[in-house]
């Protein structure tokens, strides 16, 4: 999508609302991640690039858009995933949780700046990608992973593809390696989430976590995509997911 204003200002891990102009069905916006922005000749971004997953209503009105159509798109949105500051890096993705990760692993191997002003990265940590899927026909993206130079281990649920298993034991054994200490981002369903959380807490690993909870505005107002976050007034307060997110501290969230 062509819109040079918020390819320039985007962060990986932040997301975009989009909407087909004068539709009312489906009504509302639907959010979509970051996978990465367009650059013109010059290496300027000039538009973002997303990719989905034909699901719903929405999705399959967009398999319809060619070029040249006008769509509308707001953004960026949320916040993004934090500035690496280790060594070692370890992205956990499941189903279609792989799509912000393409941005923030050339971001953290040096290969590319996002935001305005650009952010700097330190020094290109060691890095890993754990990928789950149910099975080898819904892994997405694994070439676009190889030639940005981000390695990729794969887990799917019917061992059509890389290990038979959750992607949660690819990330145990990458946090029992003689290494030193990651951080880990993470985004996918909340079941795995959750498991992602309890191995974290185990291995006391400071780690990040996107969630894919549902969204109607995307700024805030309307409310809709809140998840309880720790706080140490209140022991816990709502937080809204698109806004103060969608990314969050692991050790920050109250999942179920």
């Amino acid at each position: 999508m062509e819109c040079p204003d918020i390819a320039r200002r985007s962060v990986p891990g932040q997301f975009f609302m989009l909407r087909g102009p004068g539709r009312n069905d489906p009504l509302l916006g639907r959010p979509f991640a970051l996978y990465d922005t367009v650059l013109d000749d010059n290496g300027e971004p000039i538009g973002i690039d997303i990719v989905y997953l034909v699901v719903g209503k929405m999705t399959r009105v967009m398999r319809d858009w060619r070029r040249g159509d006008l769509i509308e798109v707001w953004g960026p949105l949320g916040n993004g995933f934090p500035v690496p500051e280790t060594g070692r890096l370890i992205f956990v993705a499941g189903g279609i949780g792989q799509t912000p990760f393409l941005a923030t692993g050339r971001e953290a191997l040096g290969k590319r700046q996002y935001g305005t002003p650009q952010r700097k990265i330190a020094a290109p940590p060691e890095l890993t990608m754990c990928y789950g899927a149910r099975s080898a026909e819904y892994l997405a993206g694994l070439d676009d992973f190889s030639t940005a130079g981000i390695p990729v281990q794969v887990a799917t649920d019917d061992g059509s593809a890389g290990i038979k298993g959750f992607v949660t034991s690819l990330l145990e054994a990458e946090l029992q390696r003689d290494a030193p200490a990651p951080w880990v981002f993470s985004c996918g369903p909340e079941p795995m989430l959750i498991a992602v959380q309890k191995l974290l807490a185990k291995y006391e690993t400071p780690g990040w976590l996107s969630l894919e909870t549902p969204m109607a505005c995307g700024f805030g107002a309307c409310f809709s995509c809140v998840t309880k976050v720790r706080d140490e007034q209140t022991e816990w307060d709502y937080k809204r997911v698109c806004v103060e997110g969608p990314i969050f501290p692991a050790a920050d969230l109250i999942l179920h």
